[in-house]
C-alpha cells in the first residue's frame, strides 16, 4: 500500500514491538473501568423482569440498571450498576432489600459479577420448589431471581449463551417426533407429558429413546 504525504514531515517515530506494547498498555490504563467509586450518571438504562410464582398471588418485578463505560468509543461496554426488586407482597421485604443492596454493591465493585448467577441458582427452598410454564423447575424464589439476572447478563453480553448447532437442533426435533409417534403428541405443552426433569437445565424435558435418556431442551444425554 502506497501512502502519499502532502504535508511537511516535522517528526517521526520508529515503532518497535516494545513501543507498540507500551502504547497498548497506556490505552488500557486510560479506559474507564467499573469500580466502587465510579460516579452514578443522572440517567441509567435498564430492564425490568417479571417473576410470578405459585407461592404468591403477587408478582415480583426485578429492575436492573446499567452504566455505559467508554461511551461512543470502540471500547464501549454496558455493565450492571444496581438492582431493585418490588412487589405488593411485603412478606419477604427484609431479605429482598438486603439481597438487592448486596448485589448492587457487587455490581459496583467491578470485575466479573457472573458468579452471582450460579450462587443464587443453587439456593433451594426447604419447603420445595415449583415448576414454571414450559416445565422449568425453580428450586426457590432466590434461584428465580438468579435466572432473571442471568437473562440480563446475557442480554448485555457479559454471559455468552451456549447455542446449539443446527445439527443438534435437527437431531432433537427428530427425537421428539419419534417419541410423540410412540406415546402421543404433547397437546400444546412445551415438552411431552411423560418427560422427566433434566438435571442439567432443570427442565421437564428428558425422555427415554432407544434405551437412552435424552433431554429435548438442552441435548443432555445419559449415553454421552
Amino acid at each position: 500500500m502506497i501512502l502519499k504525504i502532502n504535508k511537511k514531515i516535522v517528526g517521526y517515530k520508529v515503532l518497535t514491538k516494545d513501543t507498540t506494547e507500551a502504547a497498548k498498555q497506556e490505552e488500557q490504563q486510560a479506559l474507564e473501568r467499573m469500580h466502587e467509586n465510579v460516579e452514578r450518571p443522572e440517567v441509567l438504562v435498564g430492564s425490568t423482569y417479571k417473576i410470578k410464582t405459585p407461592q404468591s398471588e403477587h408478582a415480583l418485578y426485578i429492575t436492573i440498571n446499567d452504566i455505559i463505560l467508554n461511551q461512543d468509543t470502540e471500547h464501549e461496554e454496558r455493565r450492571p450498576y444496581e438492582i431493585f426488586i418490588n412487589s405488593k407482597n411485603m412478606e419477604h421485604f427484609q431479605w429482598v432489600l438486603a439481597l438487592t443492596r448486596v448485589i448492587s454493591a457487587v455490581f459496583r465493585k467491578g470485575g466479573d459479577a457472573c458468579f452471582l448467577v450460579e450462587e443464587l441458582k443453587a439456593v433451594f427452598d426447604p419447603r420445595g420448589g415449583y415448576f414454571k410454564k414450559g416445565g422449568v423447575f425453580m428450586p426457590s424464589l432466590v434461584a428465580e431471581i438468579g435466572y432473571a439476572i442471568e437473562s440480563h447478563l446475557k442480554h448485555i453480553g457479559m454471559i455468552k449463551p451456549e447455542a446449539m448447532s443446527d445439527h443438534q437442533k435437527q437431531f432433537l426435533e427428530e427425537k421428539r417426533r419419534e417419541f410423540e409417534a410412540q406415546h402421543g403428541e404433547s397437546e400444546g405443552q412445551a415438552f411431552p407429558e411423560k418427560a422427566v426433569l433434566c438435571t442439567k437445565c432443570s427442565t421437564k424435558a428428558m425422555v427415554l429413546m432407544d434405551g437412552c435418556m435424552t433431554c429435548l431442551n438442552c441435548g443432555e444425554s445419559k449415553c454421552g
